[in-house]
C-alpha cells in the first residue's frame, strides 16, 4: 500500500486508459498476484466439474466405492484450496484498489496544492467534490479487471479446451458464443460512457451550486432571493434526476444482459449436451461435466460484462481526473527564471495602483471596496500576473519558491484544517517544531490567549474543520497567530481585525505593530484603531492611490477618507477622532 507521505509518482495524463494503466504499473507485483490468484481461482472452479464427472463415470457406474471416495476427497481438497485462493484473490485485489484510490487522492490533493490561489478560478468546488467522492472510487473499481478479468480469459480458454475433448461442436459453440455475448453488450457500454459523462458533468455543477447556496444563504435571505434560487436549484435537480434515469436505464440493460445472456447460453449448451447424451454420443458423467463447465463459465462471462461496465465508468472518472491534473497555475512567471530575490529587505512596488510597501515599516491600504485592496495584495503576493517589482527586480521573474518563502499573504478567511490547535497554528512546521514560549508570544500578539484557556486541553484541544467550534473573532485571531508564527520577511494581511470588538482590536493593532517592529508588514481595512498604528496609509479610489500619508494627516486633509473610516467610530471605537493610540498597558 502506498505510504501516506510517499510521492505518488507522475500520473500519465495522455488518456483515461493510460492513466488506469499507470495505476496498475505503479504496483506490478500486486497486479501480477491478483491476476495469478484470479486465474487459479477460475481454473479450480472449472476443475470441480471435471472431478465430479470422473467420480460419476469411474465410481458410480462400475460401483467402485474406493474410486468414488478418492474422487470425493479430491473434490473436497479442490474446494478447500479454492476457498483459500479466493480469500487471497479478494485480499490482493482490495489492496490493489485501495492503492489506486489513495494514489489518485494524493495526486489530486497535490495538484490542488500546486494550483493554490488559482484553484477556485479554474475549477469550481463541485468538480473537486465529485472527483473526491465519486470519481476516485470508480477509478479504483475499474481495476477489478486486473485480477478476475485475466482469470476469466484463462477460464474461458480452459473450458473451451476441456469441451474439445468431449465434443468439437460444444467447444465451437463456447468459443463463438462468448464473443457474441460481448458484441451484444458492447454498444450499450458505449452509450453508458456517454450518458455517465453527461451525468457527472451535471452532478459537478449542481454540487457547486449547493456550496454557493450554503455560503450565501444569509445574504439571499436578506435580499429576498432565497425562493428564486431554490426554484432554480429545484429545476436543475430535476434535470440531474432525468439524466440519472438515463444512466440507470442503460445500466439496468447492461446488468440484465450480464445475468440473462450467460444463463440463456448455459441453457442452450446444456440442452444440446443432453440430446448428445440421450443419443449416446457422450456419457452421463460428461453431460454433468458439460453442465458444470458452462455453469462455471457463467462466472467469467459475468466478469467480462461487469468488468467492461466498471471499466467504462472508470474511464469517465479518469477523464475528469486527468483534466483536473492537467490544469496549470495562473501564469505569474516562470519557476525556471534565473532572477534571485533581493538579498536584503526591499520595497515592494505595484505600478498598477501606485502602492509602495516600504521595508521594515507597517503600511495600510484603505478602500471603500475591499476587493480593490485585495487585488493589490494579490499582485504584491504574486497571485496575479503584474508588473510588481521587489527591490528593482520584477516579482514574476524571481523563482517562486523564494517568493513563497519570504512573502506571506494572510487572508482573514483562509482555511483552518481539522486538528489540534497546536497543529493548526504551526502551519508548515511540525506541531512540536515551535516551543511553547514561541507559540505563547504569537498568542499574546494576537490577543488569543483566552482562546487557549477556554479550550478543554489548551493547545492540544481539537478544532473542527474551518474552526467551526470557534467564534468568528476567535477564528480570525487563530489565523493571525498562524501568520505570526510563520514570521515571514513580508506579511500582507487582509482585514486582520475585521471581526473583533473595539477593545480587542485596539490591543491586536498595537501588539501587531510591536511584534512586527523592523519587519515589512501591510494590512488592509478601514478601522481607525488599526490605521492609527500604520507608518504609512494609502487611500485607494477605483484601485488607484488617491492620497498617502499618516492616518492623522489623511483624517484632516481627505474628506473621502475621513467619511470612510468614521464608520468605525459609529460602531463604538472611541479613539479615532483624536488619533490617540492605545495605552502602553494595552500593548503589553
Amino acid at each position: 500500500m502506498i505510504d501516506s507521505y510517499a510521492d505518488p509518482g507522475t500520473p500519465d495524463r495522455r488518456s483515461p486508459g493510460r492513466y488506469l494503466w499507470w495505476l496498475l504499473a505503479r504496483q506490478p507485483r500486486r497486479a501480477a498476484g491478483g491476476a495469478l490468484f484470479g486465474s487459479v481461482w477460475m481454473v479450480l472452479l472449472v476443475l470441480a466439474p471435471y472431478i465430479l464427472s470422473r467420480a460419476i463415470d469411474d465410481g458410480l457406474e462400475p460401483g467402485h466405492l474406493a474410486v468414488l471416495a478418492g474422487w470425493s476427497v479430491a473434490l473436497l481438497g479442490v474446494g478447500v484450496l479454492n476457498a483459500w485462493v479466493s480469500i487471497m484473490r479478494h485480499r490482493t485485489m482490495t489492496r490493489l484498489r485501495m492503492d489506486a484510490n489513495f494514489r489518485t487522492v494524493k495526486a489530486v490533493v497535490g495538484q490542488a496544492t500546486r494550483l493554490g490561489a488559482a484553484l477556485p478560478r479554474q475549477v469550481n468546488a463541485g468538480e473537486v467534490v465529485t472527483i473526491g467522492v465519486s470519481d476516485v472510487r470508480q477509478i479504483a473499481e475499474a481495476l477489478t479487471m486486473a485480477g478476475p478479468g485475466v482469470g476469466a480469459v484463462v477460464a474461458y480458454l480452459v473450458v473451451a479446451g476441456l469441451l474439445l475433448s468431449i465434443s468439437v461442436l460444444l467447444s465451437a459453440l463456447v468459443l463463438l458464443g462468448v464473443p457474441l455475448i460481448g458484441l451484444l453488450v458492447g454498444p450499450l457500454l458505449g452509450r453508458l460512457q456517454s450518458a455517465e459523462a453527461a451525468y457527472r458533468e451535471r452532478q459537478g455543477g449542481l454540487a457547486a451550486r449547493i456550496g454557493d447556496l450554503a455560503g450565501g444563504l444569509r445574504v439571499l435571505n436578506g435580499l429576498g432571493g432565497k425562493g428564486l434560487y431554490a426554484d432554480n436549484f429545484r429545476h436543475d435537480s430535476r434535470k440531474l434526476v432525468a439524466q440519472g434515469y438515463r444512466v440507470g436505464a442503460v445500466t439496468s440493460w447492461v446488468q440484465a444482459l450480464g445475468l440473462g445472456l450467460p444463463t440463456m447460453f448455459l441453457a442452450i449448451v446444456t440442452w444440446l449436451a443432453a440430446r448428445m447424451a440421450a443419443q449416446g454420443d457422450i456419457t452421463i458423467g460428461e453431460l454433468v461435466a458439460v453442465y458444470g463447465y458452462v455453469a462455471v463459465l457463467v462466472v467469467p462471462v459475468a466478469f467480462f460484462i461487469e468488468g467492461g461496465y466498471e471499466l467504462t465508468r472508470g474511464k469517465v472518472a479518469a477523464r475528469r481526473v486527468i483534466r483536473f491534473l492537467s490544469l496549470e497555475p495562473d501564469a505569474t512567471g516562470s519557476d525556471r527564471t534565473a532572477a534571485d530575490a533581493p538579498a536584503s529587505p526591499s520595497a515592494l512596488r505595484d505600478p498598477a495602483s501606485g502602492v509602495e510597501v516600504a521595508p521594515g515599516k507597517l503600511t495600510a491600504l484603505v478602500s471603500a471596496r475591499p476587493a480593490e485592496s485585495a487585488a493589490v495584495v494579490d499582485r504584491l503576493g504574486r497571485f496575479e500576473r503584474s508588473a510588481v517589482t521587489w527591490g528593482g527586480v520584477r516579482l514574476d521573474e524571481v523563482a517562486l519558491p523564494q517568493v513563497r518563502r519570504r512573502i506571506l499573504v494572510a487572508d482573514n478567511e483562509a482555511d483552518l484544517f481539522a486538528g489540534t490547535l497546536r497543529e493548526v497554528v504551526s502551519g508548515r512546521w511540525g506541531p512540536y517544531d515551535k516551543d511553547d514560549a514561541t507559540i505563547d508570544r504569537a498568542l499574546h500578539a494576537a490577543v488569543a490567549q483566552d482562546i487557549v484557556r477556554g479550550l478543554p486541553d489548551g493547545l492540544d484541544s481539537l478544532l473542527d474543520a474551518q474552526g467551526r467550534n470557534l467564534s468568528g473573532g476567535q477564528r480570525q485571531r487563530i489565523r493571525l497567530v498562524r501568520a505570526l508564527l510563520a514570521d515571514p520577511e513580508v506579511l500582507l494581511a487582509l482585514e486582520p481585525t475585521s471581526a473583533l470588538d473595539a477593545h480587542t482590536e485596539a490591543a491586536v493593532a498595537a501588539r501587531l505593530r510591536a511584534v512586527r517592529s523592523g519587519r515589512t508588514t501591510l494590512v488592509t481595512g478601514t478601522s481607525p484603531l488599526l490605521l492609527d498604528q500604520a507608518d504609512t496609509v494609502y487611500y485607494l479610489v477605483d484601485g488607484k492611490v488617491a492620497a498617502v500619508g499618516s492616518h492623522r494627516k489623511l483624517l484632516g486633509e481627505e474628506p473621502g477618507y475621513r467619511a470612510l473610516v468614521a464608520r468605525g467610530a459609529e460602531d463604538g471605537n472611541d479613539n479615532e477622532d483624536d488619533g490617540a493610540r492605545p495605552s502602553e498597558e494595552a500593548v503589553r
